[in-house]
């Protein structure tokens, strides 16, 4: 199987503070992978550093065999956990900007989802509620035929039928042979669509596996060992 994202050696150093220390692995393409740890375990560090915000101290990471570059942006769907959403704008306008800004941006598909949610094309961002505007972020991502789709922390903070709703979302308007990459440290609410798992802690890759060798091997979720691994 080809890795859509690739990583060898990664070294990212604040100062003196080892954000990333040597991380190695694969993502394989087509699979749900969740890169999972802790707050402060390097993973939003990690995610800039494969949207090019960042650059390496040493090492690399790659995306279809690239560096980060506008040509993986334009690869690449994006989830920030923040509200990325310009409040200016009504919600057409704001699906407009990321139609003219995405090549693969799918017209047809983000109607569908901002339909089935109830939310007006005219309506202005700033009235929506917030569970709202995060689900209009999730609609704009899900509605390009990305490659790749890098959802940082996205059922945080959101109650039970809206995790429900938003994962469902990914994993059903997602590109075919399409990879998602959800970065979380919410284990038991993502484990049933995740197919590998790499556990991350204090910079540093603990494990890497599929969840079928997870569940086979060791004999417990995903959930059970990740509360193993991080155990205070």
């Amino acid at each position: 199987m080809n890795e859509i994202l690739e990583c060898q050696g990664l070294t990212k150093l604040y100062g003196k503070f080892v954000a990333l220390d040597n991380v190695s692995f694969a993502a394989p393409t087509g699979g749900v992978v969740g890169l999972l740890g802790p707050n402060g375990s390097g993973k939003s560090t990690f995610i800039k550093l494969a949207m090019g915000m960042l650059q390496p101290t040493s090492g690399s990471i790659t995306i279809d065999g690239m560096a980060p570059c506008p040509a993986t942006k334009a690869i690449t769907a994006y989830l920030p956990d923040a509200n990325f959403l310009d409040e200016h704008l009504r919600v057409d306008g704001q699906v407009k900007y990321y139609a003219d800004f995405f090549a693969d941006f799918n017209h047809d598909k983000c109607e569908a989802l901002l339909s089935r949610l109830g939310i007006s094309p005219k309506q202005k961002i700033k009235a929506l509620s917030k569970g709202n505007k995060e689900k209009l972020g999730l609609i704009l991502t899900m509605s390009r035929d990305a490659k790749l789709y890098i959802l940082d922390e996205p059922i945080a903070g959101v109650d039970p039928a809206a995790r429900d709703f938003i994962l469902d979302t990914v994993m059903t308007n997602r590109a075919e042979g399409s990879t998602i990459f959800l970065c979380t440290h919410l284990i038991a609410d993502i484990e049933p669509i995740l197919t590998h798992a790499i556990f991350l802690n204090r910079g540093q890759v603990v494990m890497q596996s599929s969840v079928d060798d997870v569940h086979v091997n060791q004999g417990k979720t995903l959930d059970e060992l990740f509360r193993e691994v991080f155990r205070w």
